[in-house]
């Protein structure tokens, strides 16, 4: 099946360093945010950053609410805010057409069938392995002996490079906006979850971080792991 026009479309909007740094910033701020936030971020004009936004959400990388700020209701309390967030369409593209969610679809099926629905073994061994090899290497850029400080950036970085979109909650928990393996889960998420707790894992043993651990956390519209604060619990 070839490309979808509209997604071509769509990545082609990022093509314009500004629309892209809005989209960006907008992606990594997790929440609805307003024109004139978008603008002072991105280091533009209201107007400017006002066309960008209704760009993106027209092209369907945005999706738009409207809103008081204020919190008030009634007479007085202003008119409500147009805000902006990243939408739940997926975009891809690939020249020539690649399609590897089909056998990736046949791998989780078959993997269900042949052992239940949890993570066997050896994928969680493979998947710890992955993740303790991309820790490994982010530990040696970090040099011999890496400030608390520098191990937190590099495991950010490990992340951001993994598509996750970590965030540091108010709890001093690390966690994830996004799931790169989302097109599987809703069919396969005990097994998806194994895997992205199991690479998790390694990533932070590769670090040589032992103080803190990952642990199934589900919340809406996130990955299922979280990174928090302490040693591990027994599992």
């Amino acid at each position: 099946m070839p490309n979808d026009p509209t997604d071509i479309e769509a990545v082609a909007l990022l093509d314009e360093p500004v629309r892209r740094a809005l989209y960006e910033w907008v992606v990594g701020a997790g929440r609805p945010v307003s024109r004139d936030d978008a603008a002072s971020a991105a280091g533009v004009s209201r107007a400017l950053a006002a066309f960008h936004l209704d760009r993106l959400a027209r092209g369907g990388l945005l999706v738009t609410e409207y809103r008081r700020l204020s919190g008030r209701s009634g007479p007085g309390a202003g008119r409500p805010a147009k805000l902006y967030e990243r939408g739940p369409r997926e975009v891809s593209v690939s020249l020539p057409s690649r399609h590897y969610e089909i056998p990736a679809r046949l791998f989780a099926v078959a993997i269900e069938q042949l052992v239940g629905q949890a993570a066997p073994d050896a994928l969680r061994a493979a998947a710890y392995e992955s993740g303790r090899a991309t820790g490994s290497a982010a530990r040696q850029r970090e040099g011999p002996r890496p400030s608390r400080r520098r191990l937190r950036g590099a495991l950010h970085q490990a992340l951001v490079e993994r598509g996750y979109e970590p965030f540091e909650a108010d709890s001093g928990e690390i966690c994830l906006r996004n799931c790169p393996f989302h097109g599987l889960v809703d069919d396969h998420r005990e097994l998806i979850c194994g895997m992205n707790l199991a690479m998790a894992d390694g990533l932070l043993a590769g670090l040589g971080d032992d103080r803190t651990h990952a642990l199934l956390d589900p919340k809406p519209g996130q990955c299922c792991v979280t990174i928090a604060p302490g040693s591990p619990p027994p599992r």
